[in-house]
């Protein structure tokens, strides 16, 4: 079982940054593929991003690709999203999530591939 929070949400104007934080415990951080995915009311969950269990592999969607990065520390058993150049349409509840794999290079995106969710935290971008 892992257990993940986030932090690091708020309300932030259009062009601004935040950082989102997401700590994991548990059963151990490696052999996880991590990912970041967003919900905005009336929406379906959407991808955001990924980063494969050993690090320095990552995937984006064209909507945040050049704005967002994900990056995970082994050490604190932590994953990270510093979100640059915010737009209104980023506005949602950000959730991350724990990819059990085998693989050291498989970076998923997409929702049913995921066995652990955190709570969410929320990101409100204004115009």
């Amino acid at each position: 079982q892992v257990q993940l929070v986030e932090s690091g949400g708020g309300l932030v104007q259009a062009g601004g940054s935040l950082r989102l934080s997401c700590a994991a415990s548990g059963r151990t951080f490696g052999n996880y593929a991590m990912g970041w995915f967003r919900q905005a009311p009336g929406k379906e969950r959407e991808f955001v991003a990924a980063v494969n269990w050993i690090g320095g592999r990552t995937y984006y969607p064209d909507s945040v690709k050049g704005r967002f990065t994900i990056s995970r520390d082994m050490a604190k058993n932590t994953v990270y999203l510093q979100m640059n150049s915010l737009k209104p349409e980023d506005t949602a509840v950000y959730y991350c999530a724990a990819h059990r794999t085998g693989s050291n290079w498989y970076v998923p995106a997409v929702v049913h591939e995921y066995d652990y969710w955190g709570q969410g935290t929320q990101v409100t971008v204004s115009s």
